[in-house]
């Protein structure tokens, strides 16, 4: 594959579902280690709507421990099989090269890497070689999840986190990575506050501006339960799909490339909305301006009778 998936269905936004094949996931941990169960749900996800379903079998949330990279693989490998065999195009959630490259056989269309191919060096040979498109996230950290420098101290977020991806891309690209198959994630939640994270939003049209595509993973975290938080505290995972449906539609009329979410109908009948609504005010835009010239055109017509 030479360049990044597009959407289905004519919307302006790619939809990736997730499938966390792990025991310990903020979201859904435990739920889907069982192959044919994590098969079974990408393939609902697929014919929800969504453009690509993302499989990986290592948590990155706060505090989670690493697993080896033999159980890492031995958990997507299979469900990213049974995906493919179905006809469902996959990425696969990694950090490592060797997973990487095992999930490539089994047909993965798309590397998303967490780390932005800091934590494995070879990761950028692995997808070089296979041609494929490849999702460079923002996180300061290593691949043991601890910190590199003030991970989480940003003087100025949007222009950091800028700075941060465009030295990944430039060592990408000098490995031999073809920017046409490159995506830019922000990295929200990772080793960044609620107040990055909604800086890093608000600063979407610049982030998008750069000229590549940008992936947004805001489903369900932990910024959306403080934002809706009430006298019992934060609401819980499973209570922030609305919110996460808003941010996939604003994300949409912003430029986004693609929203990564848990819930795909939800966020899809958001983007939708979103997408009617942009073609009516650009429909009222263009009657407008229409309108304008003919008002103009008329005014011009009268002048010159009255000569």
């Amino acid at each position: 594959m030479s360049a990044v998936i597009t959407p289905r269905d004519g919307r302006s936004c790619v939809v990736m579902g997730v499938v966390n094949v792990t025991s310990d996931s903020f979201s859904d941990g435990g739920r889907y280690l069982d192959p044919a169960v994590a098969v079974a749900h990408g393939v609902r996800l697929y014919e929800a709507g969504a453009d690509i379903i993302d499989v990986g079998g290592e948590s990155t949330r706060p505090g989670a421990v690493r697993i080896d990279p033999e159980t890492e693989a031995q958990r997507v490998v299979p469900v990213i099989r049974g995906l493919v065999e179905a006809g469902v195009p996959t990425s696969v959630d990694t950090m490592r090269a060797s997973v990487a490259a095992a999930a490539i056989d089994a047909g993965v269309s798309v590397v998303n890497d967490v780390s932005g191919g800091r934590a494995d060096a070879e990761m950028v040979k692995v997808v070089a070689a296979a041609e494929i498109p490849w999702i460079l996230m923002h996180w300061r950290a290593n691949a043991d999840h601890r910190h590199i420098g003030p991970a989480d101290h940003y003087d100025d977020v949007v222009r950091e986190v800028l700075a941060e991806l465009s030295s990944q891309v430039d060592l990408a690209m000098a490995a031999g990575v073809h920017p046409s198959r490159l995506v830019l994630d922000p990295g929200l939640g990772f080793a960044k506050n609620a107040e990055h994270n909604w800086a890093l939003l608000g600063a979407l049209p610049e982030l998008t501006a750069q000229g590549l595509p940008i992936l947004v993973g805001a489903s369900r975290k932990r910024f959306l339960g403080s934002l809706l938080a009430d006298e019992s505290g934060p609401r819980p995972p499973d209570g922030r799909e609305v919110a996460t449906a808003t941010i996939s539609a604003l994300a949409a009329q912003h430029g986004a490339w693609g929203v990564r979410v848990h819930d795909v109908r939800s966020s899809l009948d958001a983007i939708a909305v979103a997408d009617a609504w942009r073609r009516a005010a650009e429909s009222g835009q263009r009657r407008a301006a229409e309108s304008g010239q003919r008002r103009a055109a008329e005014s011009g017509s009268h002048h010159q009778g009255s000569e």
